[in-house]
């Protein structure tokens, strides 16, 4: 069987082709996401990231190539140059940061999971700053695997994306799964499951009381009406991150954070 012909490098002062531009443009909406199997990735940091130990990206835009000499020497695919003008049209901020990689869309499925200790699961998520950001806590606290389920926002969304800060490309991601079937195939791990709600039991005293310990998959609610009874009532118990000050509640991201915390740091003395 032919092998493929290797992508061809352009050097960093070749303009951005006008059908390239087009083609990329159609990434920063959902349905050129889906059609076309790829994604945008921008900054110097998540670009950084997805070009280490990972082979996803295909091609990278940059404003200056002087600038991000660094990231271009390692970078072994095309790379184009654009003016203000286009970057504008491919970035999803007000000051667009120079740098944006075309990456292929990745999948996971429960087999990548392996003897996972500790994973979220994210039901019905549907701000993609949250999102981001249980995925980025879910990193820095070691965690094996977060799940988004059905319902849940696009996690190629360039919102989503920016918020992992690269996280996106460190742990396996799977994505519209029903909660009932990712708390099934938690417990096959032979995983705890706690459900995170402000009605449950308090955070502090399971952790004192070593229940933090085992390997756990953390169910976080939607960010506007939390978890129905009938999602709290597939966990194993529902525990509330205990507050002493004045705040009414946690937002999504914040009780994630601290969730995984307590959890990575029981497990870790065990």
């Amino acid at each position: 069987m032919p092998q493929p012909e290797p992508a061809v490098r352009h050097e960093p002062d070749a303009a951005l082709p006008v059908g390239v531009l087009r083609s990329v443009r159609r990434l920063t909406q959902r349905r050129g996401r889906d059609l076309g199997g790829r994604f945008l990735v921008e900054g110097r940091q998540a670009v950084r990231e997805a070009l280490a130990g990972t082979s996803i990206v295909e091609e990278i835009i940059v404003d200056d190539p002087a600038k991000h000499a660094d990231l271009l020497a390692s970078a072994s695919v095309p790379v184009w140059r654009a003016d203000d003008q286009a970057m504008r049209q491919l970035s999803d901020t007000v000051t667009p940061q120079g740098i944006i990689a075309v990456c292929r869309q990745f999948s996971f499925g429960w087999e990548d999971l392996g003897e996972a200790q500790l994973i979220v699961i994210c039901a019905q998520v549907r701000d993609p700053g949250n999102a981001g950001t249980v995925i980025r806590c879910a990193d820095a606290f070691g965690a094996d695997a977060v799940v988004l389920t059905s319902g849940s926002v696009d996690i190629y969304n360039p919102k989503v994306v920016r918020s992992t800060v690269g996280s996106l490309f460190h742990m396996p991601i799977i994505t519209g799964v029903d909660l009932k079937e990712a708390v099934e195939h938690a417990r096959g791990l032979g995983m705890q499951v706690l459900a995170a709600d402000g009605d449950g039991s308090p955070l502090d005293l399971k952790q004192l009381g070593g229940g933090l310990a085992r390997p756990t998959a953390w169910i976080m609610g939607n960010e506007a009406w939390g978890l129905p009874e009938a999602d709290r009532a597939l966990a194993d118990e529902v525990v509330a991150v205990p507050m002493w000050g004045g705040a009414e509640s946690l937002n999504l991201s914040s009780a994630a954070a601290v969730c995984l915390y307590a959890t990575a740091t029981a497990q870790r003395r065990s």
